[in-house]
């Protein structure tokens, strides 16, 4: 028999280097030492059970009838916000406020967290249903309520958002920023979950849109793909470290249609009723009315050239 080659793979040394790596050379774990961290696969499950309980004909049971519907919902949501809790104590080690907090104190505040977040649910569903209707009016393909429901890459990212949005308030930032990530994932849409988003909000394709964290976004606006709301510059501290949490992204007011490839950066308004045109740069606020497209802003009348 020819003689085999003996494998070693070192695996000793490799373990003791990643030792090091971890612990003294290359840290990344939080400064409290935390190893019970948020689980993405319970986060997905988690999105599911809302969704199903927000639309359970769409997303739940296939054989639900209006006897069944209401038993369905109720224990869709017990199983989902238990498991929210869960994962809501988790996150909140995160957070400085908490890091002296005993383990009853932490399952005590999860639970308040994840109550009223369930209280919150069905202003989300009225929300979620003017983005979709939005979507109706404004998508001549658009079919049926069905098909945005089912198959419309900005209405699966918008009811991330509208979830994360609630849990941002309600001061669990991390969790928030995990659910909108799977999102994100999922459809190429990255919005954070800071941003406030009005009413029949409606994004057209998609891919490529980022919203940033500061945004403010009123009524009835619609988007479409590769548009960009956000950040001119980033002020630092007398460290060079950013700092954090400035109003740095745009507000957009309602009636406001914004076209492909546009790129709206800065605290700049767009006024009500404005038309922003396919690829434009824009880096000031433009008064209602303005129709902007690339290299001019059109107000009635007046014309000034594009700074």
């Amino acid at each position: 028999m020819p003689n085999v080659p003996s494998q070693n793979w070192g695996l000793e040394q490799i373990v003791a280097d990643l030792r090091a790596s971890r612990e003294e050379l290359h840290r990344t774990r939080h400064p409290l030492g935390i190893r019970e961290l948020p689980s993405r696969e319970a986060i997905v499950n988690i999105v599911a059970g809302l969704r199903a309980a927000l639309f359970p004909t769409h997303y739940g049971a296939p054989d639900l009838t209006d006897e069944t519907v209401d038993y369905y919902v109720g224990h869709t949501l017990e199983s989902t916000l238990r498991l929210l809790a869960e994962q809501i104590r988790r996150a909140l080690r995160f957070l400085p406020e908490y890091s002296a907090a005993s383990e009853a104190e932490m399952k005590e505040r999860a639970f308040e967290v994840a109550r009223e977040f369930g209280t919150q649910l069905p202003g989300i569903r009225a929300l979620l249903v003017s983005d979709i209707q939005a979507a109706f009016t404004g998508d001549p393909a658009a079919q049926h309520i069905t098909e945005i429901l089912l198959c419309y890459p900005g209405i699966w990212a918008m009811t991330h958002h509208r979830l994360a949005h609630a849990l941002h308030l309600l001061g669990v930032p991390l969790l928030a920023r995990f659910i909108n990530e799977i999102a994100h994932s999922a459809t190429g849409i990255d919005i954070h979950p800071g941003a406030t988003i009005g009413p029949s909000f409606f994004i057209d394709h998609g891919t490529g849109v980022v919203i940033g964290q500061t945004a403010i976004i009123s009524e009835h606006v619609r988007v479409y793909q590769a548009v960009t709301l956000g950040a001119k510059s980033f002020a630092a501290d007398v460290d060079g470290m950013l700092v954090k949490g400035n109003a740095r992204h745009p507000i957009v007011e309602n009636d406001v249609v914004i076209y492909a490839g546009a790129t709206i950066l800065g605290r700049v308004t767009i006024g009500r009723g404005s038309v922003i045109g396919g690829n434009v740069w824009l880096t000031h606020s433009v008064p209602p009315g303005s129709s902007v497209s690339q290299g001019k802003v059109r107000e009635g009348d007046r014309s000034e050239e594009g700074r």
